[in-house]
């Protein structure tokens, strides 16, 4: 069995109190990272943060050793077509050769957050993870709420990460998003 090692520090990092990377801090830590033998090195979400745009950018240059450098981001928007989204575009734009959307798989966030149907938000999935497939991608797909989503509609939950799976993901993230589930629950 081999491991791999997905890290985030430099967008969940970024997300700590009192806690600012530069763009050379950004460079520096992926660089570390690899060194470490870190398989997915995330550098945040080049669409909704201009340093993460910068960062991809930079390390055209400076490639990595071990490590895949992996843009962030989301599904594409409600009622648009992937080619059609910005935000798709700033991923594919990043130049890395892995992806990884999150998108929604607790019923309760598809219905109040995105208002759409269930089948129109698997849907969603489907397009997005295809799309990104199709210009050649490594994808993976981070399924947001997944262990909250289960608890409440396991069937739903379970579709929405087989879609995924059955539009091409390389890799399906089961989330726990709120960091609120116990290792029992978990388990089960």
């Amino acid at each position: 069995m081999r491991l791999m090692i997905y890290d985030t520090t430099l967008r969940e990092g970024m997300q700590s109190v009192g806690t600012a990377f530069t763009l050379k801090d950004k460079i520096r830590i992926a660089q570390l990272l690899d060194e470490l033998g870190v398989s997915y090195i995330e550098g945040g979400s080049p669409a909704s943060n201009p340093k993460d745009a910068e960062f991809y950018r930079a390390m055209r240059k400076l490639p990595l050793k071990h490590g895949k450098l992996t843009a962030f981001g989301a599904t594409c928007r409600v009622r648009l077509h992937p080619a059609e989204d910005p935000a798709i575009a700033a991923l594919i734009d990043a130049g890395t050769d892995a992806v990884c959307v999150f998108g929604k798989s607790w019923d309760v966030q598809v219905r109040d957050v995105l208002r759409v149907t269930l089948e129109e938000n698997l849907k969603i999935i489907e397009d997005t993870v295809s799309y990104l497939k199709q210009r050649g991608k490594e994808v993976i797909y981070d399924a947001e709420h997944f262990f909250d989503a289960y608890r409440t509609n396991p069937a739903y939950a379970i579709q929405s990460v087989q879609r995924a799976a059955d539009a091409g993901a390389d890799f399906v993230v089961l989330c726990d998003t709120n960091g609120g589930s116990f290792p029992a629950q978990i388990s089960a």
